[in-house]
């Protein structure tokens, strides 16, 4: 781990990155593909945390929309990321480092102890040391708060050296949406003031406010691309870094 860059991430990856073509569910082909690539950063020696969306399955904005009390909706769509993180930790296991299995760890915020453990932050540490790679499930626990933001706290918790944001397709930040506007320009770097001030929303507001305060750096990177993830941690310039001064 010596030349590494990074040597303790928080990989946060939207449930939508699980789709696929199909729009909605899990596309076993995309699931696949999203644990090899963490396997082959693990294989590295990295400690990996992830922190996974459940918006391939419910979103709390689509139950609001039918009428459900937003807290109400927001807990199912916590659920939704509990199933997400449970499917991706048992992909992971059958992915192997020298005939090895990879050892994996689903802890959540909401207490369900017959299928993963409670989030508590030095246990999750103790497993990254010990080599698990850790998936956190249920957000933060509370309703009115998005992945994003859960992603930047169990970032400061655990003291990750960064946060990686996984896009689809979309290989950083840029001054404009480039499916909208095509003279937007990438950014490769800016600070987090100049990202809030924007009003880039690539994050959550109060998730890049998280990072800030705890001074994380945040990479965005297009995930769709093989062998990002082991680029990033060994230095090389992929996507956009937020938080540079």
């Amino acid at each position: 781990m010596g030349n590494l860059k990074y040597k303790r991430i928080l990989l946060k990856l939207s449930g939508e990155a699980l789709t696929g073509d199909r729009g909605f569910g899990i596309d076993s082909a995309v699931i696949g593909r999203i644990a090899a690539e963490i396997s082959r950063a693990h294989i590295l020696g990295i400690q990996i945390a992830v922190v996974v969306g459940g918006g391939n399955i419910f979103r709390g904005v689509q139950g609001s929309g039918w009428g459900m009390d937003k807290a109400a909706a927001d807990y199912v769509g916590m659920l939704a990321t509990i199933m997400n993180c449970l499917i991706l930790a048992e992909v992971l296991k059958n992915k192997s480092i020298d005939h090895h299995p990879i050892e994996t760890r689903v802890m959540t915020a909401i207490a369900m102890p017959e299928v993963a453990e409670p989030f508590i932050r030095l246990r999750a540490i103790r497993h990254l040391e010990k080599g698990r790679i850790v998936v956190f499930g249920g957000g933060t626990g509370n309703p009115h708060v998005t992945t994003d933001t859960a992603a930047a706290l169990r970032a400061a918790e655990i003291k990750a050296d960064v946060v990686l944001m996984a896009k689809n397709h979309v290989d950083g930040v840029y001054s404009d949406d480039p499916k909208n506007n095509p003279q937007a320009q990438k950014i490769s770097a800016i600070t987090f003031d100049d990202m809030i001030r924007r009003g880039l929303k690539v994050m959550d507001p109060a998730a890049v406010s998280l990072c800030q305060q705890n001074n994380i750096p945040i990479i965005v990177f297009d995930f769709a691309k093989e062998g990002s993830i082991e680029r990033i941690v060994q230095g090389d310039k992929v996507g956009t870094l937020v938080g540079v001064s």
